[in-house]
């Protein structure tokens, strides 16, 4: 008796891990801003923060995942790869502020996650279109 198996293709996976992305954006993002209140005394940082960065993760998830079928994988991929390493590197450093005494560390930490969402968002949008044959196949 022979087993079944599924091929996923390298290209299928790309697109799951993209549309992946932007989903835990959504939802981290949403998160941070209903539960802002709660978690604004563990941070360190003020509720108005953690729902601005609520917003900006909202907003760049959404636009990840409009532009899924319009931009090339390897478009995505690249930004995915600046944002998490920014993100590391922010987390890196929000941490050492935070080891030091400092009292900064939160506000470092979600500053980034204002500023890249966006900032990817922006790069995606500005992104040259994907060739009709390179989109995600549809079911």
């Amino acid at each position: 008796m022979t087993q079944a198996r599924t091929v996923t293709s390298t290209a299928e996976r790309h697109w799951a891990g993209i549309i992946a992305d932007g989903v835990f954006k959504v939802v981290l993002g949403a998160g941070f801003a209903i539960g802002a209140t709660r978690l604004d005394a563990p941070l360190g940082v003020p509720a108005w923060l953690l729902v601005t960065t609520g917003v900006a993760l909202l907003i760049g998830g959404g636009i990840e995942l409009r532009y899924v079928r319009g931009r090339p994988a390897r478009t995505y991929i690249r930004l995915m790869i600046g944002y998490d390493g920014g993100w590391a590197l922010a987390t890196l450093a929000g941490l050492l502020v935070a080891w030091r005494g400092g009292t900064a560390g939160g506000e470092v930490w979600l500053g980034y996650q204002v500023a890249a969402p966006l900032a990817l968002a922006a790069l995606l949008v500005a992104a040259a279109p994907a060739r009709p044959d390179a989109r995600p196949a549809t079911r």
